[in-house]
């Protein structure tokens, strides 16, 4: 591993620490035969990896950030996943698929882009007639968001929290001693300078608004 890669594979494997939810949504959906999924926002691919293995079907991971993008393809590729997994560079804001595309729509940490009310209007386009969204992002008012699920043409199924406190012990604190451990350990590139950066700001923004990191896994039916 070089230096150049250490960062991010390590963030990477802290990520992993986070697919036992992933899984859980999953389960939460019916039995699919080999679905065709869009993972939008997939970023270095540890979840879009995992629904593959779950699903048994094929995966486009779309993402606009080229350099975890090319982490994803090497892994794709050392995986022997080139059947079932395909990746594509586009900002979510640019699809343009055919309507009634996929089985599921899988948004983790995503749709906050562009707003959770925005997303479900503009996806639900691309959703095969009775197919499935999944998102995760902020709690915020779940009662609001239950009701946009309804009035954006969407059956809940079921959700889910993860407070903050899982996020703590699962993903910052674990991110907050490799941030250390990097710093210390290495003569830093300037690649990794800025994934450090973004991790520190990561958790400068866990400290200082603690409470917004109680998130939602949200697992709907398309009417």
């Amino acid at each position: 591993m070089t230096e150049k890669e250490y960062f991010p594979i390590k963030v990477d494997k802290i990520r992993k620490r986070l697919l036992k939810y992933t899984r859980k949504a999953f389960r939460m959906l019916p039995q699919l035969d080999h679905p065709y999924i869009l993972d939008i926002g997939c970023g270095s691919g540890i979840p879009t990896i995992e629904l593959a293995r779950l699903s048994q079907g094929r995966v486009l991971g779309l993402d606009i950030d080229q350099s975890a993008l090319a982490r994803f393809n090497k892994r794709i590729d050392e995986m022997g996943l080139t059947e079932s997994i395909r990746t594509l560079t586009c900002s979510m804001v640019d699809m343009d698929f055919p309507d009634d595309s996929y089985d599921i729509i899988w948004a983790e940490g995503s749709i906050y882009v562009i707003g959770f009310e925005n997303g479900l209007r503009q996806w639900r386009r691309f959703l095969k007639p009775g197919g499935f969204m999944v998102v995760h992002d902020e709690q915020e008012t779940i009662e609001e968001k239950l009701r946009q699920i309804a009035n954006c043409g969407y059956k809940l199924i079921g959700y889910f929290v993860l407070s903050k406190e899982v996020w703590r012990a699962e993903y910052f604190h674990p991110l907050e001693k490799l941030i250390g451990e990097t710093m210390k350990e290495h003569a830093l590139s300037q690649e990794t300078t800025e994934e450090l950066r973004h991790a520190q700001w990561e958790l400068e923004m866990y400290r200082k608004y603690p409470d917004r990191n109680n998130s939602v896994y949200f697992v709907m039916k398309k009417n």
